[in-house]
C-alpha cells in the first residue's frame, strides 16, 4: 500500500504524459526526500505571543512571520526569497502579497524580515530562487498566472511534511529498542502505531529475531498511513481506469520500491504539478520541510540545478485557517489509571500529530472534583504509548477532599490551564482528570479519563473461584480500586513465592489473576497485592484443593435404597442429599470403586443408612441431587428417577444329600459342587420371556446366565420360574464359596443381589480304625483331605485335629469318638460344624505307617 495524502485524481491525458516522461520521474519521484536543503528560521507573533514555527499547527490573518534565510556565508550563489500568499484557485493574489526577501542583503541576513498575513489569504508558500534577471516578475506572473497549482502544491507539501514525520518519529523511536528483545520490538512497535496512527508490517514480526529489527526500521512500504481525515490522493489513484498503472508504478524499481514507495501517491502528485510550470528559465521542485523549533529543515529529492532551466525550492507553510484542536480520545474509556504510579503514561489515541509534531505544547492533566485546582504537567512519548506525567509519582500527593481543604477564606492559586466543564467527583469514586493545553496558539479542552489516587483497599478473593492445586489457574479479586496494582505475588504455608500474570478485567473493580499451581500441593496459601503508594503488601488468604471430583450421572431406580453415581475422583464425595435424604458411599474392593487419580470413568455405590425405608421416588421425577465433597465443597448433578429394578424373591431349593457319603451337611444352603441345584423364584413384576437370572460370585470369577433360550430357566407361570444349575458342569471342580443371583431385564437393567447357596467340595471318607484301648488315637482314612479345615469329637472343638494346608496324605489321627460320631468343618465353609457317622473299624497293622505320617 501507499500513503495517503489529500488530493484530487488528474486527467488521462496527465497518466499518459506521466507515461513518456520518465526520465522527469526517475529523477523527482524515485529517489528520496533525503538530499538537505537550506534552512529558513521562521517564528510566528500573534497577539503579542511568538511561538516557533514548529508550534504552529495553522496560520491567521493578521500572523506576524519572521523569515531568516540560514545560508552558511560562503553561499556563493544569491537565492531570492519570496513569501506569498494566495486565496483560493480561481482568485489570483494581487502584487503586493508577494514579498521579495533577497538574502544577500546584509540587514536580512542579521536582522531577517517580518512579513504580515494579510486578510483573506488562504495559504503561505515559500519560494527559493537563484537570483537572475527578472526573477521576482517572473515567479510572481507565474503564480498569479496559475495559481490553483500553487495552492494544491502548498497543501500537499504540508501534507506530506505531516505524514513523513510520523514515519520518522516510529523509525527513529523502534532504534531505540534492542533489536535482540523481539517482545520489546512487538510492544513498542503496537504502542507506536497506536499513537502515530500507523500500520506496521505484520510479517516483520513472523521473521527470525535477528531480522525483526530491520524489517522495520527499513524505510520502505512497511508502515502505512491510516490517518481517517477523508479522500486522499492514493484512494483516489487506485479507483478507476488509471488504478491498475499507479499500483503498479508504485512497487517498480523507477518509481522508488523499497525507498520511499509509501510516498508514491504524493511525489506523482507534486511532479504533475510541478511538471507543467517550468519555463525556459525556471523549474520548479518540491521541499518537504521538517521543523524544529525556529528553522525550517528542508528535503529534497532532485539536486537543485543552478543551468537553466534553474531550479525554484518550493516550501510550504502551515494553512491558514481556523485552528482544529487535535481529536485525542482515551485507548480505552474504561481504563483507570494510578497517579501513584511512577512514570505515568496516559495511553491516548486519535492525534498522531501530538506526538509526531511539537504543535501540542504546555499539556496538563487537571484533576476534577477538588475545589483547590490541582494541575500535573504532560509531555507527549509516542515511544510509551501515550502522554507521561512529568512530575514523579513519589512527588505527588493525595489530592485532598473537601474536608480536609484549608479555609475557603484563604486565597486559591489561579488556574495555569484553560477550566474544564467536568462536574465535580468524590475522591476514589469517579474520580477523573481532563488533559488540556495548547494547540499552537489556541488552548483546548481534550479527553477526561478515569482516575485513582489512592490504593485499593478491602481485597477480597471472588467467591466462586475454586483454585486446583498441580494446574495454572484463573481467580478474580476485588477492591475498592485495582488500577494502582504493582505485583501479585503467591505465597504458599513453606514461604515459596511465585509471581502471577495478572491484567486489569472487563468490570470495574475487578482484576484478574493467572496463578501457577503446578508445584504447590492441595492446603493453604496466600497471594500479596502490592501496590504503588503503599509499603505493606494486602494479603489475600485462598485454600487450595485437590482436583475436584467430576461427576457425570447418578442412577436410582424408583424403590430403591441405593444410588449409582459415575464420575472420576469420587473418593472425595461424602454424602449425596436428595429430596431430604442422605446417601453415603459403601465400601467397596471393587477395581470400579472411586479412584484418588481421577482417570476414566469409575462408579461409586450410595446407600441410605440400614432400616430405612425406600423413598417414595416415581419413575420420570426430575431431581437435583446435592453432593457434599469431604473438603467442604458442594456439587450438584441432575437425576430423573429410573423405572424400578426387577426383584425376585427365593421360594424354595433342592440340594441332595451326595451319594454314599458319611458327611451329613449342617447348612442347608450348603451345595455341593458335584450336586444339581433345583430352586424356584416369585417375580414381583411378569417376568419377561427373555429375562435372566444372573448367577455369580463376590469377586465375579464365577459367573453365569440362566435364561429360558438355554433351558435353564422354566416359567411356570408369568410370576414363578423354576431354574436348574449344576456346578461341576458350570464352573469345574475349583469352584467355592457363596453364590448370589440376581434378575436382570430385557434392556440390561440388574436387580438387587441374593444370597443363594455356598458352593462346597467334600472329601471322600473310606474307613475309621480304632485300637482296643480307648485312649489311643484312631485313624481315619480317604481322599481330598486336604478340603477339610479341622476335626474333632465334639461340636465345640475343644481338641480339634487340624489339617494342615496343601495335605496330600490319606489318613487323619483323632480321639476315638462316640457311636454318634465325630465333626468336621469343610474348608469352603468352616463356620458350620457337620456331622461324620462312619462304623469303627479294628485297627490293622497296615495302617501303622499310615498312622506315622498322620496329623495328630
Amino acid at each position: 500500500m501507499m500513503a495517503k495524502f489529500p488530493g484530487r485524481l488528474g486527467s488521462a491525458g496527465f497518466i499518459t504524459a506521466f507515461l513518456l516522461s520518465g526520465s522527469l520521474l526517475y529523477a523527482q519521484a524515485a529517489a528520496r526526500f533525503d538530499l538537505a536543503g537550506p534552512k529558513v528560521e521562521v517564528h510566528v507573533t500573534r497577539a503579542g505571543k511568538t511561538l516557533p514555527i514548529a508550534s504552529v499547527p495553522n496560520l491567521q490573518a493578521g500572523d506576524k512571520l519572521w523569515l531568516h534565510p540560514d545560508l552558511p556565508p560562503s553561499q556563493s550563489v544569491h537565492y531570492l526569497l519570496v513569501a506569498a500568499f494566495l486565496r483560493g484557485t480561481t482568485n489570483p493574489p494581487p502584487e503586493k502579497w508577494f514579498i521579495r526577501i533577497p538574502t544577500w542583503d546584509r540587514k536580512v541576513r542579521e536582522e531577517g524580515v517580518t512579513v504580515t498575513v494579510p486578510d483573506e489569504a488562504q495559504e503561505a508558500i515559500l519560494f527559493l530562487a537563484p537570483e537572475t534577471g527578472g526573477d521576482f516578475s517572473t515567479l510572481r506572473s507565474t503564480v498569479r498566472g496559475r495559481p490553483g497549482i500553487f495552492v494544491r502544491a502548498s497543501q500537499d507539501l504540508a501534507e506530506a511534511g505531516f505524514e513523513q514525520a510520523r514515519i520518522e518519529k516510529y523509525l527513529a523511536s523502534m532504534r531505540l529498542v534492542p533489536p535482540s528483545d523481539p517482545k520489546a520490538l512487538l510492544q513498542h512497535s503496537n504502542l507506536l502505531a497506536r499513537t502515530l496512527n500507523l500500520k506496521p508490517n505484520e510479517e516483520c514480526f513472523q521473521r527470525p529475531v535477528d531480522m525483526q529489527y530491520n524489517c522495520l526500521t527499513q524505510t520502505g512500504t512497511q508502515s502505512l498511513l491510516d490517518d481517517g481525515h477523508g479522500q486522499t490522493v492514493v484512494a483516489s489513484l487506485t479507483s478507476g481506469a488509471n488504478a491498475d498503472f499507479i499500483n503498479a508504478a508504485s512497487y517498480t524499481g523507477m518509481a522508488g520500491a523499497g525507498m520511499y514507495s509509501a510516498y508514491v501517491g504524493a511525489v506523482v502528485d507534486l511532479v504533475r504539478v510541478m511538471s507543467g510550470l517550468h519555463t525556459a528559465h525556471y523549474q520548479y521542485i518540491p521541499a518537504i520541510a521538517f521543523p524544529d523549533g525556529d528553522s525550517l529543515n528542508l528535503r529534497l529529492n532532485t539536486p537543485p540545478s543552478f543551468n537553466n532551466p534553474k531550479s525554484v525550492i518550493v516550501i510550504g507553510l502551515p494553512a491558514i485557517r481556523v485552528s482544529v484542536p487535535p481529536p485525542l480520545r482515551p485507548a480505552d474509556p474504561r481504563e483507570v489509571n494510578c497517579l501513584l504510579k511512577p512514570s505515568l503514561v496516559l495511553p491516548v489515541e486519535g492525534a498522531p500529530l501530538v506526538f509526531s509534531t511539537a504543535f501540542a505544547h504546555d499539556l496538563t492533566l487537571h484533576i476534577n472534583g477538588t475545589a483547590q485546582d490541582t494541575d500535573i504537567p504532560l509531555h507527549a512519548d509516542a515511544f510509551q504509548g501515550g502522554l507521561v506525567l512529568t512530575a514523579h509519582a513519589s512527588k505527588r500527593k493525595v489530592l485532598p477532599t473537601p474536608s480536609d481543604e484549608p479555609d475557603q477564606s484563604s486565597p486559591s492559586p489561579a488556574p495555569s490551564a484553560p477550566p474544564t466543564s467536568q462536574p465535580a467527583a468524590p475522591r476514589n469514586n469517579g474520580l477523573t482528570g481532563t488533559v488540556s493545553g495548547f494547540w499552537g496558539f489556541d488552548a483546548f479542552t481534550g479527553p477526561t479519563l478515569q482516575l485513582q489516587d489512592t490504593p485499593g483497599k478491602d481485597w477480597k478473593l471472588s467467591a466462586d473461584d475454586i483454585l486446583i492445586a498441580g494446574r495454572e489457574n484463573h481467580l478474580s479479586l476485588t477492591a475498592s480500586g485495582t488500577a494502582c496494582i504493582d505485583t501479585i505475588t503467591l505465597d504458599n504455608a513453606s514461604g515459596k513465592q511465585v509471581k502471577t500474570q495478572w491484567k486489569l478485567a472487563d468490570k470495574p473493580h475487578l482484576v484478574d489473576v493467572t496463578v501457577p499451581l503446578q508445584s504447590f500441593d492441595p492446603g493453604d496459601l496466600h497471594l500479596s497485592v502490592r501496590q504503588f503508594g503503599e509499603s505493606k503488601a494486602d494479603t489475600v488468604a485462598a485454600q487450595t484443593y485437590s482436583e475436584p471430583a467430576r461427576l457425570v450421572s447418578l442412577q436410582i431406580h424408583a424403590g430403591d435404597t441405593t444410588a449409582t453415581l459415575t464420575g472420576t475422583s469420587l473418593d472425595q464425595v461424602q454424602q449425596l442429599s436428595l429430596s431430604g435424604l442422605i446417601f453415603t458411599p459403601v465400601p467397596s474392593t471393587s477395581d470400579s470403586a472411586a479412584s484418588p487419580t481421577g482417570g476414566s470413568n469409575s462408579t461409586l455405590q450410595l446407600a441410605l443408612p440400614p432400616n430405612t425405608e425406600a423413598p417414595k421416588f416415581k419413575p420420570g421425577d426430575k431431581l437435583t441431587a446435592g453432593f457434599t465433597l469431604k473438603d467442604g465443597r458442594n456439587l450438584t448433578l441432575p437425576v430423573v428417577i429410573a423405572a424400578p429394578r426387577p426383584s425376585v424373591s427365593l421360594l424354595s431349593k433342592s440340594i441332595g444329600q451326595t451319594s454314599g457319603s458319611p458327611i451329613r451337611l449342617a447348612n442347608q444352603d450348603d451345595l455341593p459342587v458335584n450336586q444339581l441345584l433345583t430352586f424356584s423364584l416369585r417375580s414381583a413384576t411378569p417376568f419377561p420371556r427373555t429375562g435372566q437370572i444372573e448367577i455369580s460370585n463376590a469377586d465375579e470369577s464365577l459367573h453365569t446366565i440362566l435364561s429360558v433360550a438355554t433351558g435353564t430357566l422354566v416359567l411356570q407361570n408369568p410370576h414363578t420360574i423354576l431354574a436348574t444349575l449344576d456346578p461341576l458342569k458350570t464352573f469345574g471342580t475349583s469352584a467355592y464359596g457363596p453364590l448370589s443371583l440376581r434378575a436382570v431385564s430385557p434392556d440390561g437393567i440388574a436387580g438387587d443381589w441374593l444370597p443363594l447357596v455356598t458352593l462346597i467340595r467334600l472329601p471322600a471318607l473310606k474307613d475309621l480304625h480304632c485300637p482296643p484301648d480307648a485312649a489311643s488315637a484312631c485313624t481315619l482314612t480317604g481322599t481330598d483331605l486336604y478340603l477339610i479345615d479341622k476335626i474333632a469329637t465334639d461340636p465345640d472343638f475343644t481338641t480339634p485335629t487340624e489339617v494342615p494346608e496343601g495335605f496330600v496324605g490319606n489318613t487323619l489321627l483323632l480321639p476315638r469318638p462316640a457311636k454318634t460320631g465325630f465333626y468336621l468343618r469343610l474348608r469352603d465353609d468352616p463356620t458350620v460344624a457337620n456331622t461324620v457317622v462312619m462304623p469303627i473299624l479294628p485297627l490293622q497293622a497296615t495302617t501303622a505307617t499310615e498312622r506315622k505320617d498322620a496329623p495328630q
